[in-house]
């Protein structure tokens, strides 16, 4: 048994020099993480910090109690905030957070150079970006007490510009956010356009965030649209993308093309488009929120981010929480398999992975954002799980993981149907994959970090309904 003990104790002694080499300088001062320490593949991008990326490690720094490493983060990340006014040609718009950033010299000199899209893949604005960097500030001032960093005005200032970003007017009757297609976590093209449900929930957890950060100022109206649009998103999710057996069958047995405001099918989903798969794999007592709605079109997939984080925002009520932590354990072998956690499911194959994806071949059918395995999602589930009393659920994924993530050399993602394959094109030595163990064996261990990155129940405004 002391052995066993020992052996874990020196495993997670080496996650933690891989992070700690990973760390990135600047002026003398840690300011961030490598997405990746690969020596066996190019760099391209990997040897920037990604601010979705380092989330994952900021927490594992957060519960060690090292602080200076996320607040030099926060403090140089809005210093590369964009102060534009609007979207013009190939500039960033005023509130936009990069996507990375990387040090550059200059003979003696250093300087960061931010990425906002203009180098990535398909030339994609991160939309993810501003809504992390919220919900870390938060984060950082629960786990160190420091009220200060927040409310300096540079702080209030970015804070703002980030909602009015978020809660500008558009062509659209729903408190949703309409983005493009990969332009987040799942950033390539996956027909995930419209409304992602990852987006909705990031948005909603990061108006939470501001609504905790934000100083009155003086007619507070900042805090009014925070509130108006928080009880609006929540009624809008939780009543049309919410997907269990009941609600399947009301969906089959919707009218089409309807009209005024009393009517059940209000944005007129045809009951063909519900997929073959669904009404045998969805358990009786399972049920999830669904990856995206719009006008005549539901997509039906399992996006395993948007759950679990609406889980931890409260966007999910505590009944339909337990629902989805069920759908987990009795489909364990589709969502958890070989290595947790499956990323979305199912996959997309044949003809609709040619029309949908535009054939990319990084994302053929179950690999890389196409029903591939992400072990940063580790992270995610353990803290759902604990938030609804499911820990013997995050017990069997973190050992899962810990028995392949070392060997391994921990790869950025696996692939197939139950993840058993290291991703063809997955790097190693990524960087959130280290801090997701870690971070997931933390929180496990401390359960009293759950409170960095989850909200509780109720504090939304009035809500609205179509």
């Amino acid at each position: 048994m002391t052995s066993a003990i020992d052996n874990e104790s020196l495993l997670e002694a080496e996650a933690w020099q891989l992070l700690e080499k990973s760390i990135i300088y600047y002026q003398g001062k840690p300011i961030g993480t490598v997405a990746a320490h690969d020596p066996e593949s190019d760099a391209l991008n990997y040897d920037q910090c990604f601010l979705r990326d380092f989330v994952a490690s900021a927490l594992v720094f957060l519960m060690h109690g090292k602080a200076e490493i996320v607040r030099n983060f926060l403090i140089e990340t809005l210093k590369l905030q964009s102060h534009d006014k609007q979207m013009d040609c190939f500039e960033p718009g005023a509130g936009l957070m990069p996507a990375s950033f990387k040090v550059h010299f200059n003979g003696n000199e250093e300087f960061l150079v931010a990425d906002f899209g203009e180098q990535a893949i398909a030339r994609v604005p991160p939309v993810d970006s501003c809504m992390w960097w919220i919900i870390l500030l938060r984060a950082y001032e629960k786990a160190t007490g420091d009220l200060s960093l927040a409310r300096q005005p540079d702080f209030q200032a970015g804070i703002k510009l980030i909602l009015d970003l978020c809660l500008v007017h558009r062509f659209s009757l729903y408190p949703t956010m309409l983005v493009p297609d990969g332009a987040f976590m799942i950033d390539r093209r996956m027909g995930v356009y419209e409304h992602p449900l990852e987006i909705q929930v990031l948005f909603y957890a990061s108006l939470r965030a501001a609504s905790e950060l934000l100083l009155p100022d003086g007619d507070d109206s900042y805090f009014g649209k925070v509130n108006r649009r928080l009880g609006s998103l929540k009624y809008h999710i939780s009543n049309y993308y919410w997907l269990d057996l009941k609600r399947v069958g009301d969906i089959y047995r919707y009218k089409g093309n309807e009209f005024g405001k009393e009517i059940a099918n209000k944005f007129n989903i045809q009951s063909e488009s519900i997929p073959n798969w669904l009404t045998e794999w969805l358990p009786e007592s399972g049920g999830y929120l669904a990856g995206n709605l719009g006008p005549g079109r539901m997509d039906f997939r399992f996006f395993t981010l948007g759950n679990l984080m609406s889980i931890l925002a409260s966007l999910a009520s505590e009944a339909e929480s337990q629902r989805i932590m069920n759908l987990f354990a009795q489909r364990w072998q589709d969502l958890i398999g070989s290595m947790p956690v499956k990323i979305c499911f199912p996959a997309l194959e044949g003809l609709e992975w040619k029309i949908v994806t535009g054939c990319d071949s990084k994302n053929s059918p179950w690999s890389y954002h196409n029903g591939g395995n992400w072990p940063v999602l580790l992270w995610f589930f353990t803290a759902a799980a604990l938030k609804t009393d499911r820990t013997e659920l995050a017990q069997a994924a973190i050992a899962i993981a810990e028995r392949r993530l070392f060997k391994d050399k921990f790869p950025e993602y696996y692939d197939g149907h139950n993840g058993r394959l290291i991703g063809k094109e997955a790097r190693i030595y990524q960087t959130w994959s280290i801090a997701g163990l870690l971070a997931a064996k933390q929180l496990l261990a401390n359960p009293e970090y759950l409170e960095l990155i989850s909200f509780p129940e109720g504090l939304e405004g009035p809500g609205c309904s179509l």
